[in-house]
């Protein structure tokens, strides 16, 4: 895995403008290159755009950067009206003198291409809008319409550099978008060689699954994340999950929280699990284990803590019907916002996207303890080894932010294994196995805690019941505890 550390060095001999776009500054270990110009690349639909407008409106707002921003496709009311639902107040910065729109309309039918051709007209008008804002950030959105009518690549280069070295020598940072050619980054394949830093975005499908897909693929005089990373655009804008720069720097709390079971609590050395840990309760259908986890949530509820409920086979309603059941009723802690279900279908998205939601309902929520029900689900979406490269990547999240997570996994067939579908429990601090036995025709739960790292705990299988007060052991939990400190 690769760690995007920043080069303090580097971060000093290049100054850098922050994007203040969640993830992307991460990535690129400050942000973009100060005063120097990035092409953002992609297909139609990819979020070229609005990556690049997010750039221009958050330094207005949050950097103390006017921005210019010439359209060449949209005008600046559509464009307002596009970004409007983000959250973004366009008309109103304009108002304010931190931004300035210039819509410039190219009929190809009007361009002739001769040996003449050239980008003065469109340096006047750059020139003029920047000194009318003092702006100190500018959007090209896209350079095809600019270049639309020209076949001629040597022209084509050698105003592309023109334009380059005006941005450059204006000393402000320049954010240009292209549209991705055939097995090149842009369709001309050129504008890559004349700028600083290139960004490509991707929005692939795969399997009726659509995935959207940022990279850096170059930096001049930086360090940078090289990989793919996942992003989102919904109604906040655009993020970006860094996913390869989480490692194993996280705080290991000695404090311990309740199962919201006594006699579980027993098994685990009478105390319960490690506040930032990680537990896995794994099972053949009908086991138990929404029970189990539901009583967690409502003992952590009952401490004043926020618990989010990640939700993949069943609504909140039914879920919430079922466990009253067995006497616990979470509707309360709806209420108060102490409990927050996010449900959905694995299928509605890919892996990458169900990580990145994940990452931004935990940042959003605040949580203190997450729950994952059941991890399996996701086994529809990507293999065993995608589940569990994605399931490492929430861990290494959760543990960073001191949330303890709690997850669920089906195990296929009749009998219990000390393996989970996914592959996942190498990753868990804790794992309890819920089976089923049948004995003289009747069906007999049992629980045992097969691993449990740091503590003692009981390794002993005990037998349990679902009652009207909620699962409740048949034998001492106290007995059988042992000491361990491994996994």
């Amino acid at each position: 895995m690769q760690h995007t550390i920043p080069n303090d060095a580097i971060s000093r001999a290049l100054p850098k403008s922050p994007t203040g776009i969640q993830g992307l500054d991460e990535i690129t270990n400050g942000g973009l290159p100060k005063g120097r110009a990035t092409l953002v690349c992609g297909g139609a639909g990819s979020g070229k755009t609005l990556l690049a407008t997010s750039f221009l409106i958050n330094g207005a707002q949050h950097f103390g950067e006017p921005g210019v921003l010439v359209t060449f496709e949209e005008n600046g009311d559509e464009l307002a009206g596009d970004v409007a639902s983000l959250g973004f107040d366009l008309p109103g910065l304009i108002e304010q003198g931190k931004l300035f729109i210039d819509y410039v309309r190219i009929d190809r039918s009007e361009i002739e291409e001769t040996g003449e051709y050239d980008l003065e007209g469109l340096f006047v008008r750059l020139d003029h809008a920047i000194r009318s804002t003092g702006a100190r950030r500018i959007v090209l959105d896209t350079i095809e319409s600019l270049f639309s009518g020209l076949d001629n690549a040597n022209i084509l280069r050698a105003e592309l550099r023109r334009l380059f070295r005006w941005l450059k020598d204006k000393g402000i940072t320049a954010v240009i978008t292209a549209e991705r050619g055939e097995g090149t980054l842009t369709r001309q394949g050129l504008e890559e060689y004349v700028s600083d830093a290139v960004i490509l975005l991707d929005h692939r499908v795969t399997e009726q699954v659509s995935t959207r897909r940022l990279r850096v693929v170059k930096y001049r005089g930086s360090h940078h994340g090289t990989n793919e990373y996942p992003f989102l655009i919904d109604r906040h804008g655009l993020s970006v999950l860094p996913v390869t720069s989480l490692g194993l720097t996280h705080h290991a709390s000695t404090e311990r929280l309740s199962s919201g079971v006594r006699e579980l609590d027993g098994m685990l050395g009478g105390q319960g699990y490690f506040r930032g840990s990680t537990v896995l309760v794994s099972g053949t259908a009908g086991t138990g284990k929404t029970s189990l986890t539901a009583h967690f949530t409502d003992a952590a509820c009952r401490r004043g803590e926020r618990v989010l409920y990640f939700l993949f086979e069943e609504s909140p309603l039914q879920l919430m019907r079922n466990m009253r059941s067995i006497g616990i009723d979470l509707k309360p802690w709806i209420d108060k916002g102490l409990l927050h279900f996010q449900a959905e279908r694995p299928s509605n998205a890919g892996l990458e996207s169900h990580l990145a939601l994940m990452y931004q309902n935990v940042r959003d929520f605040k949580p203190s303890v997450t729950i994952v029900d059941a991890l399996t689900n996701l086994l529809t979406v990507g293999t065993a080894n995608d589940v569990r490269a994605m399931l490492m990547r929430v861990i290494d999240y959760l543990k960073v932010n001191e949330v303890t997570g709690f997850f669920t996994s089906l195990t296929p067939g009749k009998f219990e294994s000390e393996e989970t579908e996914a592959g996942v429990s190498s990753l868990m601090d804790t794992w309890i196995v819920l089976t089923i036995q049948e004995v003289d025709r009747q069906r007999r739960r049992e629980i045992r805690v097969l691993k449990s790292r740091g503590m003692a705990h009981s390794n002993r299988v005990h037998e349990f019941e679902l009652t009207d007060h909620g699962l409740r052991l048949l034998s001492d939990p106290g007995r059988g505890i042992r000491a361990t400190g491994g996994g």
